[in-house]
């Protein structure tokens, strides 16, 4: 995907759910631990940190929390 795409939906909502052709699962990045450049995402963890290509992202999509932010409340 694009890094530029990427980085306004983060800014937008704060955080972000990606899927990673890499990776079984898919990744929380938030605005917080997480830094995008034009080829890498990294992603600050408790013990290290992760690094992929901005290639590799598939998807992305905002992270919900409640019934609220899905219209069924």
């Amino acid at each position: 995907m694009d890094a530029q795409s990427l980085q306004s939906k983060l800014e937008a909502s704060g955080e972000l759910i990606v899927k990673v052709t890499e990776f079984d699962q898919p990744l929380e990045l938030h605005l917080h631990d997480t830094e995008i450049s034009d080829d890498v995402i990294s992603l600050e963890l408790a013990d290290g940190e992760l690094e992929f290509s901005t290639d590799e992202v598939v998807g992305a999509w905002k992270h919900y929390h409640s019934l609220a932010d899905y219209g069924l409340e």
